[in-house]
């Protein structure tokens, strides 16, 4: 049974099916968070990956026992390939990160890609319980971080601008409806603007992580622009 299984290069396919399936499990973690790269991507980065790994290796093999070389100082090294697989799925992983309001988003995609890739260069390269041990981890890490948990959160800091204000004392009556909320006013910046006799008023605060940035906003019946620090 083992001679049939190397004969046929069963377990070359054996390597890949692995190789799919931490891809796909890497990839419904992401699909249900609705990130950019699912199931789909993940398993295809994974699966070509242990491809590539298994060219690498073991393809050539026969230019080691072909008589047409016999004599000929013949030199193999699969590690280039591995090096090639690196550099490609980081071109890969660059185009699912963006800007968006001033925030950049898909980092974790990009770098979920270039790990599903080392999982499949691990597991194409024999080493099948490194490339599972990892694909656990992954996913532990994934599931750990998005978790609501205070302790995994932190302080955003943040800058109001509240424009044209013509009320006195509004400063005060800011710093209250801002303590309402549990936000603590580090500092504040007032601009007078002579012709008008409008003030436009700058608070710097930190905003706690399970707040709605829109429901600062919301408390003044002035034009307000939130922006990060």
């Amino acid at each position: 049974m083992t001679e049939f299984f190397y004969q046929y290069d069963l377990h070359y396919v054996l390597r890949l099916l692995v190789a799919c399936f931490c891809g796909i499990a890497i990839g419904f973690e992401r699909k249900n968070r609705s990130k950019e790269a699912g199931i789909r991507t993940h398993c295809i980065v994974c699966l070509a990956s242990a491809l590539m790994m298994i060219i690498s290796k073991y393809a050539f093999e026969d230019m080691l026992s072909d008589p047409i070389y016999a004599g000929v100082d013949v030199r193999l090294d699969p590690s280039r390939m591995a090096q090639g697989i690196v550099t490609g799925v980081g071109f890969l992983g660059a185009g699912m990160i963006f800007v968006h309001r001033q925030t950049i988003v898909g980092l974790t995609t990009a770098a979920g890609i270039w790990c599903t890739a080392g999982i499949g260069m691990a597991v194409g390269s024999g080493m099948y319980f490194m490339g599972i041990v990892a694909t656990v981890i992954m996913l532990l890490v994934q599931f750990l971080f998005h978790m609501n948990a205070r302790f995994f959160r932190t302080l955003k800091h943040k800058k109001l601008t509240v424009y044209n204000v013509n009320q006195e004392d509004f400063q005060r009556f800011a710093e209250e409806k801002l303590s309402a909320l549990h936000i603590h006013v580090t500092e504040v910046d007032i601009t007078y603007d002579s012709e008008t006799g409008h003030s436009d008023y700058a608070f710097l605060f930190e905003l706690p992580p399970d707040m709605k940035e829109e429901d600062v906003c919301k408390i003044f019946p002035y034009k307000c622009a939130l922006k990060k620090m």
